[in-house]
C-alpha cells in the first residue's frame, strides 16, 4: 500500500509559480512510476506529467511542455511539480498518483491517488 499527500498549491497570479510537493509512505516507492493530473470543474481529469522510476523519458502533456518540470527524490519519498509561466487556464485542482505499470499517460494505470490540492491562476 501507498499513501500520498500533496502539497504547495494555492493562488498567484499569470506568469508566476509554483511548486507542488507529492510525499509517498507505505512501502518501495522507488519501484512506482508517478505522475501528476489535473481536473478542472466540468473538464475530465487528465495528465499532466509523469516519471518513471528510473526518470528516463519523462512525459510532458503538450499544454504544459516547457513550462512545467516533474522531477523526483527517492531517498526522501517525493515526487515534485515545478510550474512556471503559470496561466488562468492551468487552474484546476492537481493530483498526484502511483502505478506499478509501465504505461504512465492514463488515469486507469494508476493504482493510489492523493486528496489533491488546488491551483488558481488569476488572469
Amino acid at each position: 500500500q501507498v499513501q500520498l499527500v500533496e502539497s504547495g498549491g494555492g493562488l498567484v497570479q499569470a506568469g508566476g509559480s509554483l511548486r507542488l510537493s507529492c510525499a509517498a509512505s507505505g512501502r518501495t516507492f522507488s519501484s512506482y512510476a508517478m505522475g501528476w493530473f489535473r481536473q478542472a470543474p466540468g473538464k475530465e481529469r487528465d495528465i499532466v506529467a509523469a516519471i518513471s522510476w528510473s526518470a528516463y523519458s519523462p512525459y510532458y502533456a503538450d499544454s504544459v511542455k516547457g513550462r512545467f518540470t516533474i522531477s523526483r527524490d527517492n531517498a526522501k519519498n517525493t515526487v515534485y511539480l515545478q510550474m512556471n509561466s503559470l496561466k488562468p487556464e492551468d487552474t484546476a485542482v492537481y493530483y498526484c498518483a502511483a502505478t506499478t505499470g509501465w504505461v504512465m499517460t492514463s488515469p486507469l494505470e494508476y493504482d493510489y491517488w492523493g486528496q489533491g490540492t488546488q491551483v488558481t491562476v488569476s488572469s
